[in-house]
């Protein structure tokens, strides 16, 4: 994305924002009128502090009592502000972070609502980037910069109304010198935007990558590749450290420029203040050094929020560039909505059917064609072929993972683009080859589609699965913990805690994706069996490559290249002499 593109993004960023703070208006305000209280406070210090030295005119001409009154003053007002400023503090960052809250949830939520067209596309590490690394920094350079922004505004609103009571001259002097102030920090702002977005990006690579690593870190080590990938790390480091560098240098500017048109404009006052000090000097209207004092102060006061407020301006640069891209990532397109009228599925039979199916997952390259095949209710169905000829992509239209491009996908003859996406896959029962597990106890992962299954409907189904015999080994049986994605337990282990959940639910219809790939052979035949008996009555599609754990399928569906080329049963399709036929001499010529 070219600069100006990047800079383009910006006011429709601050848009989002502001619309994103807008159910905080209530507090927002409460917040101002505290820096108001604050600010005003402040600002009455240096009234009080010039009086006590007016108070002070000369050797043995010292009003003691004048004085003590303003000093029990003055340690009033100082505690007062305190706790304004406490109490600023504390609504501000109840701000930040139920923002942060609310952004982040809206993030997951629509993460839920995405299609796994886009999911497939990102890696997981970009993904969580955004999530917490961009929220985080939003929140600090957006919402925690609005407390100085609030009060630095005002402070100067306050600081200006002080010195034009004080001295409407030396005010005026002021306030022409300030618009330097502000084009030294517009100048330099305009500059790191840029380099901010290309930080953030820069950020989220690098979180993929090590989130990539991390999770293949046995592949890594049994390929030997543990140099090139810390060499590829430090590259993607390098360019990190490069941005970062300029995005850096150019905000750093900001400071110590307006902190030197600063220098220059105190300078202006004392020397004004001190002619007119000098100049007036037993004159009815004399310009006292108890005045000059406090209007050094209010010059002082007065300069101080351009730097603070150059320094959020800086932040802000970062802090759109990550809001953008969280926005970003919100403004996704979900996947198409169920219709209107879409039908839940009640008593379901299981018959399936795809009729003239065109689907691929990019324009360009084409997969199924034309495929079409009718699945009576109760029949096993094997889906068998080699790498990369459409099995699991059937099985993500069965799932309606994605929607065919021509065509339709029924089941009990009504297409399931007419049926609810929930109601469609809580009638399926899904084994995979890659298990999943979450972070929980034994018990709550096998109760994930049934949450309130009975103890003993879960053990029943542990036992079917041949699952309850070692689960019964672990520390605390079926109340042991298990850290992401099964922890300790051996892959078949895991996969047979995957087969236990299907168990528990026994949906009408059953998707088998390698469902037995990581168990040894001997359980293997007893799962088998187990499968045999939960199939028996409900409509199976299971996929395979070894060929052995298929021949009691009703039908198998030999594919090719997006298409069924054979159709039949185990014995005729070995009869034909076919594609099937030389699939299996292949397994089973060495045995």
């Amino acid at each position: 994305m070219k600069r100006s593109e990047k800079q383009s993004a910006a006011p429709g960023t601050m848009k989002r924002v502001l619309q994103t703070l807008g159910s905080y208006r209530l507090w927002m305000l409460l917040s101002l009128l505290c820096a108001a209280a604050a600010v005003a406070l402040t600002l009455y210090l240096p009234v009080l502090v010039g009086r006590a030295i007016d108070r002070i005119i000369g050797p043995g001409q010292v009003d003691f009592d004048g004085i003590s009154a303003l000093l029990s003053q003055i340690l009033m007002v100082a505690v007062l502000t305190a706790l304004v400023q406490w109490l600023n503090s504390a609504i501000n960052n109840r701000i930040t972070y139920r923002v942060v809250q609310d952004v982040r949830i809206r993030t997951f939520q629509h993460i839920q609502r995405l299609p796994l067209s886009y999911l497939d596309q990102q890696s997981v590490g970009s993904i969580v980037s955004r999530m917490i690394t961009d929220v985080d920094q939003f929140a600090d350079g957006l919402l925690l910069g609005f407390t100085q922004l609030f009060s630095g505004m005002i402070t100067i609103l306050g600081t200006l109304f002080f010195m034009l009571s004080i001295k409407p001259l030396i005010a005026l002097l002021v306030i022409v010198l300030t618009p330097l102030s502000f084009v030294v920090a517009k100048y330099i702002a305009s500059h790191t935007h840029s380099y901010f977005v290309s930080q953030s990006k820069t950020r989220a690579e690098q979180t993929a990558y090590v989130d990539e690593y991390l999770g293949n870190q046995k592949i890594v080590k049994a390929f030997g590749r543990e140099t090139d990938a810390v060499e590829a790390f430090d590259a993607i480091n390098e360019r990190l450290e490069t941005v970062s560098l300029k995005a850096i240098f150019f905000s750093s500017l900001t400071n110590p420029c307006t902190r030197f048109v600063n220098a220059v404009v105190y300078a202006a006052v004392v020397l004004t203040g001190s002619v007119l000090c000098v100049s007036t000097v037993g004159a009815a209207s004399a310009f006292t050094v108890g005045s000059l004092t406090a209007l050094l102060a209010y010059a002082n006061q007065y300069t101080k929020p351009f730097n603070e407020i150059s320094g959020v301006v800086t932040e802000f640069q970062n802090a759109l560039a990550c809001a953008g891209r969280v926005f970003a990532l919100m403004d996704e397109p979900q996947e198409s909505p169920d219709a209107a009228d879409a039908k839940h599925l009640r008593q379901v039979r299981g018959e399936v059917g795809l009729k003239h199916v065109c689907f691929s997952y990019s324009p360009d390259k084409s997969l199924i064609e034309n495929l079409s095949f009718h699945v009576k209710p109760g029949q096993r169905i094997a889906i068998v072929g080699p790498t990369g000829c459409g099995k699991t992509t059937l099985i993500n239209l069965l799932m309606r993972f994605y929607d065919v491009n021509s065509g339709a996908v029924t089941v009990d003859g009504t297409d399931v683009r007419e049926i609810p996406r929930h109601s469609l896959r809580e009638h399926y029962g899904m084994v995979l080859q890659e298990t999943w597990l979450r972070s929980g106890t034994i018990r709550e992962n096998l109760t994930l589609g049934r949450p309130n299954a009975t103890d003993e409907e879960v053990v029943a189904a542990c036992k079917a699965a041949h699952a309850d015999s070692f689960i019964r080994l672990l520390p605390k049986g079926y109340d042991t913990w298990i850290s992401e994605d099964g922890g300790m337990l051996s892959q078949g282990q895991k996969q047979l805690l995957c087969i236990a959940r299907i168990m528990l639910c026994l949906p009408p219809m059953l998707i088998l994706d390698e469902a037995t790939s990581s168990i040894d052979t001997r359980t293997e035949i007893k799962i088998q069996k187990a499968f045999a008996a939960m199939m028996q009555g409900r409509t199976s599609f299971i996929v395979a490559h070894r060929l052995s754990t298929i021949r009691e399928a009703d039908v198998i569906l030999v594919m090719r290249e997006g298409k069924v080329i054979e159709i039949g049963n185990h014995d005729t399709l070995l009869a034909a002499g076919g594609f099937y036929a030389k699939l299996y001499e292949s397994q089973f010529s060495h045995s």
